[in-house]
């Protein structure tokens, strides 16, 4: 249903009458209120004479003030005092027992620090010198071992040069009595040669055997007898091989003694 704009009007006209009749009937009712008042007699005072001597004897004693409770003796207080500086001097004790048994529990801890720190720096001493010394014992063992080996070493070397020089100079010997022997057979004695020759030859050869100078040295014959035997020299070249080809030398000193 569609409300039409003058019933609105309507409704809202009678709610404002509504209110106004409210609130004149509310200030009407305090008009007359205020107008009772007003009209109302004032009561009369009734008043009592009372004698001075009687309001005197019907006043109530002021109570005492209180003071709190009994302030002590100069006794009590001198005991109080000195029973305070006896708790004083108690508790002083006390912290000064407890700082005394504190210092002398960190003066032991100290020292037995200190003893723990020594022993164990001993220990260390003891272990690097243990330690030092079983190195400088395998060094020393090393080191023997070394010198036995090198000793060993040197007298296989020993052994061997002198089993080398022992062949070599059996073998060398053999060489140069061959030489000796070839020389002796190529040697065409001279008349003035006497008996007993005996000269040192310094022949040169070349690989080969064959022999490129021959110089006499000290000789006990003349001078027919050197050439002769210089002669026989290069008669005999080429000279005999060494048996070993390690022996071969170019330069030789060989003694002649033919007879």
């Amino acid at each position: 249903m569609v409300q039409r704009a003058s019933d609105r009007w309507i409704a809202i006209a009678l709610s404002v009458l509504l209110h106004g009749a409210l609130l004149a009937a509310l200030v009407y009712g305090w008009l007359m209120f205020r107008e009772q008042r007003r009209a109302a007699p004032t009561p009369p005072i009734v008043a009592t004479v009372v004698d001075a001597r009687t309001l005197k004897g019907l006043e109530q004693p002021t109570p005492p003030e209180d003071v709190g409770p009994p302030q002590p003796s100069p006794e009590e207080r001198a005991q109080r005092e000195q029973a305070e500086q006896v708790r004083r001097q108690a508790e002083e004790q006390k912290a000064a027992e407890e700082r005394a048994a504190a210092d002398k529990a960190a003066a032991e801890r100290a020292v037995a620090e200190k003893a723990a720190a020594e022993k164990a720096a001993a220990a260390r001493a003891a272990a690097e010198k243990a330690a030092a010394k079983a190195a400088a014992e395998r060094a020393r063992q090393e080191e023997q071992d070394r010198r036995d080996r090198e000793a060993d070493l040197k007298r296989s070397l020993v052994a061997e040069e002198h089993a080398d020089a022992a062949r070599n100079g059996a073998a060398l010997a053999s060489w140069r009595s061959m030489i000796t022997a070839k020389i002796t057979r190529a040697w065409l004695r001279p008349p003035t040669a006497k008996v007993g020759i005996d000269c040192m030859l310094n022949v040169t050869q070349v690989p080969g055997g064959d022999v490129t100078q021959v110089n006499i040295g000290e000789c006990n014959g003349d001078q027919a007898v050197r050439d002769s035997i210089e002669a026989a020299v290069y008669r005999a070249s080429p000279l005999p091989p060494p048996p070993d080809p390690a022996l071969f030398d170019r330069s030789l000193q060989i003694r002649f003694k033919p007879d």
